[in-house]
């Protein structure tokens, strides 16, 4: 059963995720890189602070007394932005990629795809909040 506290943490983390996938949305992986690399020639701090799950994830995880579900969730979205930030370093800075991410990189999202960190995520606090 879903209380009054854990709808506010489910809406305020959907606000979120909504947040970034405005800003970094595109139609293909290179798009979305290409989002990302206008912040990130600003700072790279930029590019951290325009993650705000990041900072809702570790507050969400001392909340939630290092609850499992929480460190997962962490986890899974501290790799996100480390994943992004190292391709956007290959692609963008070292243009060295080779030809698996090349082609990677054009292969198109769809109109799902950028909204699979709601369907992932938000379980994840859903369960730490049960958990808790």
């Amino acid at each position: 059963m879903i209380n009054e506290y854990m709808l506010k943490f489910l809406m305020v983390y959907a606000f979120f995720e909504l947040y970034e996938v405005y800003w970094q949305k595109g139609e293909r992986v290179i798009d979305m890189l290409v989002r990302i690399y206008k912040y990130y020639e600003k700072s790279v701090f930029l590019v951290l602070v325009m993650h705000p799950t990041f900072y809702f994830t570790i507050f969400f995880v001392m909340f939630t007394h290092y609850n499992i579900y929480a460190l997962i969730l962490f986890v899974l979205k501290g790799v996100d932005i480390v994943t992004k930030l190292i391709l956007v370093k290959q692609v963008f800075i070292d243009k060295k990629i080779t030809d698996d991410v090349a082609m990677m990189l054009s292969m198109s999202l769809g109109n799902f795809f950028p909204y699979i960190g709601l369907m992932i995520y938000l379980p994840l606090i859903y369960m730490a909040l049960i958990a808790y």
